[in-house]
């Protein structure tokens, strides 16, 4: 063989193997890009995208990708987060949204933080009517979780605890709605936890353990999960773990045949490393996890999410920031395994400097059966799909 045709292979091999992702900016005029999810707005099968943005709440129509506010002005301050899933199996996802996002306020309710369900009009594309409901101070984050066979609970995770100032003092009370067949009528409530004193975010997903998903919440303490029997929230399986010893700003989990249940996270609040932990059980307690350090040159990293966006059978880790670094970069990383051992990791740029990362998701956009990325820009200001094209 030609000597020269060789490294002409090995290039062409390299280009085979790396993640081709293809960039479409949906939307260019975003204020900041709070929390971007996606679910079914308007039944039609395809999976939209909803964006908790500065003042507005919105969604994209899948296909053409047409803006429709949802909800605006709700509260004076700015929004900061959006939960959108179909719970009661009409296809059609039910939302509920947080504002009046003021960190520095962690005793005034009425100055700091809401939570609003949204009611669906005939026409998803009319503006929704919002029911507030009661809530703590520094409303962050909520996700609708599943608790049964058929049913889920809001559950809502302020940053603070009431009166906590520098994450010390009261702790954060996680709390789970659930919703009437009327959500105009009053809403019950259940605390699930109030051990933790500096939150970010949380995740879910169903593990086995008790009914439905278990939820897993990250901030200064760590990692604490909490699963549902029964009517009841119960604590487990990560607690007392080295999961406790790190402190977590965002989540994201799955889980792989060989290695049991994998952690990502972004280390600590608004960190710069990216890390990973391997070996933890959903079902019992585990021996200690092994963990991970897969980057360390992030600032403000704002968004994680995982899964097999390559097609191998293994699990990638992709990870956005939201201020340059000091390289000067900021954007989006994927993190690949270079063998089922999870041991070494390669790293490729699926956004370099066209992203400030204020919120990221992933989800099968077009149904070709391949995991599409989603982002949202804080400066950059911008909303954009990297369509897996590999």
């Amino acid at each position: 063989m030609n000597l020269l045709i060789l490294p002409l292979i090995s290039l062409l091999f390299s280009e085979l193997e790396n993640p081709k992702f293809e960039a479409q900016t949906i939307d260019s005029n975003v204020s900041i890009g709070y929390g971007v999810v996606v679910g079914d707005v308007d039944g039609d099968g395809k999976p939209d995208l909803i964006l908790a943005d500065k003042k507005q709440f919105v969604w994209y129509r899948n296909g053409d990708w047409k803006r429709f506010v949802l909800a605006e002005n709700l509260t004076d301050r700015d929004n900061v987060c959006i939960a959108a899933r179909d719970i009661d199996g009409d296809g059609k996802v039910e939302i509920a949204v947080g504002g009046q996002w003021n960190p520095g306020e962690t005793n005034d309710e009425a100055q700091s933080g809401s939570v609003h369900y949204l009611i669906r009009p005939s026409d998803p594309t009319q503006l929704w009517t919002a029911v507030q409901l009661p809530h703590e101070p520094t409303v962050h984050r909520m996700y609708w979780v599943k608790t049964g066979s058929s049913n889920h609970q809001l559950v809502v995770l302020p940053l603070h605890g009431r009166g906590n100032k520098g994450g010390e003092g009261a702790g954060v009370k996680v709390i789970a709605y659930e919703k009437p067949a009327d959500p105009k009528k009053p809403w019950k409530t259940k605390l699930i936890d109030y051990s933790m004193h500096l939150t970010h975010n949380m995740i879910s997903k169903e593990l086995g353990v008790g009914e439905g998903e278990t939820i897993f919440i990250g901030g200064k303490e760590g990692v604490k999960s909490f699963s549902y029997q029964d009517g009841e929230w119960f604590s487990g399986p990560t607690e007392a773990s080295a999961l406790e010893d790190h402190s977590f700003g965002e989540l994201s989990l799955a889980v792989i045949p060989t290695n049991g249940m994998l952690l990502a996270g972004v280390e600590p609040m608004h960190g710069n490393q990216v890390t990973l932990y391997l070996g933890t059980s959903g079902k019992e307690e585990s021996s200690q996890p092994r963990r991970i350090v897969l980057d360390e040159t992030l600032k403000e990293a704002h968004g994680i999410v995982t899964g097999d966006f390559l097609g191998n059978g293994r699990i990638q880790v992709v990870a956005g920031w939201r201020v340059p670094n000091e390289a000067g970069e900021m954007g989006i990383k994927l993190y690949e395994p270079v063998d089922e051992s999870y041991s070494q990791f390669k790293t490729h740029w699926i956004d370099q400097g066209g992203m400030a990362t204020e919120s990221l998701t992933a989800a099968d956009l077009d149904g070709d059966g391949k995991l599409d990325i989603i982002a949202a820009g804080r400066s950059t200001n911008n909303l954009k799909i990297y369509w897996n094209r590999r």
